[in-house]
């Protein structure tokens, strides 16, 4: 092991490295060697990591207070209410609930798929010309802002359910009753497939990075034994990311769970519990966009609040869970190179 250079000896102005210690001398020898700049550097970074605990904590305080209206009168049934009635100042966030985890959960079934069968693509078939460029564009769709896709879905989405999807749905499985009754193309099913386009790149990307975090020697371990590509990825892979796949499937449904805009611009904006996927809905998120500005006194404004709050509960639930079980698949697992 080479000897630290002696800053207090100054290099001859001749050596290689006379340039390069020079400044760093420089700024030693005027700072002195009191460790106050130590203690100020460490006291900085402890108010930064501190102050994110801060907003969310001040944060769930205002949404507490400011619902305190509603969690009074109502209480738990507040939950399992279907009425909505600001005139009466009767409210329930059933219908809601009931909205958010039907497109949520329709969005997981159709994104699901697709986001994993793009990962394996991705890590295990795609050619090294288009690993890049693919991976790329997959990343960048989840950078397009919420409004973009609620209006690309109004303009070519919701006339392409109501012309061409929604008929032969109707036709092949209306004897389920959830494709049934009046299509008007807005509904929880335009809700579901725009939350699963939107999802999609976060389900792949992560799913991506558990799945090249699993050990070269497995796939080759599996290869050894006379597998086939696709008993390879499956047992090699897949099983040993399974816990990550989770997890990311976990942070897809948590971006579900809170989307907004785009969801408010194609659901339909009822509030009411509809067995048909045709029918209009409303989500937790969108009642908030859609009503906010609205709420003409303190009941109706709490009411809001407390569904804000429940969401916000349940979101950083979600996402805790997810961002642990990636967690436990990628610690100290190395990349494998693309």
């Amino acid at each position: 092991m080479s000897a630290q250079p002696d800053l207090s000896d100054p290099p001859k102005a001749g050596s290689t490295s006379f340039s390069e210690l020079s400044p760093i001398r420089t700024y030693l020898l005027k700072r002195g060697n009191s460790a106050a700049a130590d203690r100020t550097f460490r006291t900085a970074m402890i108010v930064c990591a501190m102050s994110i605990f801060g907003v969310v904590l001040l944060i769930a305080y205002q949404l507490v207070m400011r619902s305190q209206l509603s969690i009074s009168k109502f209480g738990l049934k507040f939950f399992f209410r279907q009425a909505w009635d600001p005139v009466s100042g009767d409210f329930g966030a059933l219908p809601f609930i009931y909205g958010t985890l039907v497109s949520s959960l329709l969005a997981l079934i159709i994104a699901v798929p697709l986001a994993i069968g793009l990962a394996i693509f991705l890590t295990e078939m795609c050619p090294r010309v288009l690993r890049g460029p693919l991976a790329f564009i997959t990343e960048r769709l989840a950078a397009i802002p919420s409004v973009v896709y609620g209006v690309w879905a109004v303009f070519v989405l919701v006339p392409l359910l109501r012309e061409h999807v929604n008929p032969v749905l109707a036709r092949l499985f209306g004897w389920t009753t959830l494709f049934s009754g009046p299509n008007y193309g807005i509904g929880m099913l335009a809700a579901g497939v725009i939350l699963a386009i939107m999802v999609l790149p976060i389900i792949s990307s992560l799913t991506r990075e558990v799945m090249m975090a699993v050990p070269h020697s497995q796939r080759e371990a599996v290869l050894a034994l006379g597998a086939t590509r696709w008993e390879m990825v499956r047992m090699g892979v897949l099983r040993n990311a399974r816990i990550g796949i989770v997890g990311s499937i976990i942070l897809g449904l948590g971006r579900a769970l809170g989307e907004t805009m785009a969801v408010t611009m194609v659901i339909g904006n009822r509030p009411e519990i509809a067995r048909s996927l045709f029918a209009p809905g409303y989500t937790m998120a969108s009642v908030i966009a859609s009503e906010f500005s609205e709420a003409s006194d303190d009941m109706y404004l709490s009411a809001l609040i407390e569904i804000g709050l429940v969401l916000f509960i349940v979101t950083i639930i979600v996402n805790a869970m997810a961002r642990l079980l990636v967690w436990a698949v990628t610690r100290g697992a190395p990349a494998r190179a693309t």
